[in-house]
């Protein structure tokens, strides 16, 4: 091992070493102030001068009196905007301002920043992020299929010279899925869709891993493949299982998630200082690029302004990291064809 593939080593084995965070109740959530203004709340549908009419019913929707038209509108019903919900959030802005004008500093509500809605999103830089990324590997993943199948020679049976084509296709439907499902999440994060994210990030982490194992090992034949492959997607699936059917634990899954891309970026840092590949330089930046995301992933910090944390700016982050990869999955392709080209003459 070289000289920038220890150095690297030594990096990751540093960010591994803050993968287990404390876990603490919510500052927020004991604050008597809130409290007392959540209770108050829910009994009258009012925070200060601003009522909530749909706070006439339980936040299972179901009428606490009066006629069944007067239920709650079904826009509110889509939105999961119940009157609790309605209440903790105008409660929680109500006592960050308070504390705001003491010199106070934001601190967690039920495990979670206060973030300020734009147009009923709950972190409208998360989303933002999220939609770019789906975006680029959107256009990353057309741009690699275009390349293969419409600039690149194929085979007599029309099949890519590329041996991983189809497993690069995968990547792709696992990353927009995923994308999309955290802009959703971010949107508005309910039990469903926080399922939902999480499951759709540890399947693309976990098959990122098994992309990462076969291309940097050259793994090409089915047989080999398929034993790499095996304990990998069952340990996936047993977490999405769990995560799903018995508990959904936020701060497991982000360690499981976090492992393995520590895992990813250490095997391709080593890679990357040993092969010849003409763009293993674009491994080199993914690899500071990801190190950093990870960074802001360990050292959280409350919103600037109610809008971007650390966990928006890891979401911007993916976005130049995003490009980064299909830009070197194109080059590699290029080069495997080549390379195969040259030894069928």
């Amino acid at each position: 091992m070289n000289q920038i593939a220890r150095s690297h080593l030594i990096m990751f084995l540093f960010a591994l070493s803050f993968l287990v965070p404390s876990i603490e109740a919510s500052e927020g959530d004991a604050d008597p102030i809130y409290k007392t203004c959540l209770e108050d709340c829910e009994k009258s549908g009012c925070v200060g001068e601003m009522c909530f009419q749909h706070c006439k019913f339980s936040s299972d929707g179901k009428p606490i009196d009066g006629p069944w038209y007067l239920q709650e509108p079904l826009y509110q019903k889509w939105k999961q905007w119940d009157c609790r919900s309605d209440c903790r959030y105008h409660c929680m802005i109500a006592r960050e301002e308070q504390r705001w004008k003491l010199g106070g500093k934001p601190i967690k509500y039920h495990g979670k920043w206060p973030f300020q809605r734009v147009y009923a999103i709950q972190e409208p830089a998360a989303v933002a992020f999220s939609a770019i990324s789906l975006a680029i590997q959107f256009h990353g993943w057309l741009s690699f299929f275009i390349l293969l199948n419409y600039k690149l020679p194929l085979r007599p049976d029309k099949k890519t010279y590329y041996e991983y084509t189809g497993l690069f296709h995968i990547y792709a439907i696992l990353a927009m899925n995923f994308w999309f499902w955290s802009a959703v999440c971010h949107t508005r994060d309910v039990e469903l869709t926080e399922k939902l994210d999480y499951s759709s990030a540890v399947a693309l982490v976990g098959f990122s891993f098994i992309l990462t194992i076969l291309r940097t090992f050259d793994v090409r034949d089915e047989a080999s493949r398929v034993m790499v492959a095996a304990p990998l997607i069952a340990f996936v699936m047993t977490h999405i299982l769990y995560l799903n059917f018995y508990k959904l634990d936020y701060g497991l899954n982000t360690k499981v998630c976090m492992a393995m891309g520590v895992a990813n970026l250490l095997i391709w840092g080593v890679w990357a200082g040993i092969t010849s590949h003409p763009s293993r330089w674009k491994v080199w930046l993914f690899n500071v690029g990801g190190t950093i995301a990870l960074l802001l992933e360990i050292y959280d910090f409350p919103p600037y302004k109610g809008f971007i944390d650390a966990h928006a700016l890891w979401h911007a982050a993916n976005i130049p990291l995003a490009y980064i990869s299909w830009s070197f999955v194109r080059d590699d392709a290029v080069f495997r064809t080549s390379t195969l080209l040259k030894k069928t003459k």
